[in-house]
């Protein structure tokens, strides 16, 4: 399921500048694409050559970025609330190529309140290459901004 056009474009007012999905960022990630599917939200994500850590590799810093800022996504279009991290586990389990297909799948495990827990992951190839697991704190809702 695709997310209502409506709420990206509203959501998107938010974050022009950021590092993670902001469109106006050149020097960003420009997370884009996000799909709904039930409880889980995906999104792709190809790193260029300039997010390396060493020749051909990702750096684990912009991975560790590519899964916070699934995770938030996750909380927006499945809980309707705008989220601070609060605490991510990351578990590294393949280096990660640049120029690679990726795909960001993230979910909310848990909400109690304005906590909530939420898991991501980096594939490539339906194959695992990182996965988080976080503590969100809700900022606000979505719903604030109409």
């Amino acid at each position: 399921m695709t997310p209502d056009a409506d709420t990206i474009a509203l959501l998107r007012t938010q974050y022009t500048q950021c590092f993670g999905c902001g469109l106006d960022n050149a020097a960003g990630l420009r997370l884009d694409g996000f799909q709904v599917d039930g409880n889980e939200v995906s999104a792709p994500f190809n790193a260029s050559s300039h997010f390396a850590g060493f020749e051909g590799v990702l750096h684990g810093g912009v991975v560790a970025t590519a899964l916070d800022e699934i995770s938030a996504w996750s909380a927006m279009l499945t809980e309707g609330v705008f989220v601070f991290t609060a605490k991510l586990d990351i578990r590294y389990r393949r280096q990660a190529e640049v120029g690679a297909d990726f795909s960001l799948i993230g979910r909310v495990k848990e909400r109690r309140g304005k906590r909530l827990s939420i898991e991501a992951r980096l594939e490539a190839n339906d194959v695992v290459i990182a996965e988080s697991t976080g503590l969100f704190v809700v900022a606000k809702r979505l719903s604030d901004l109409r």
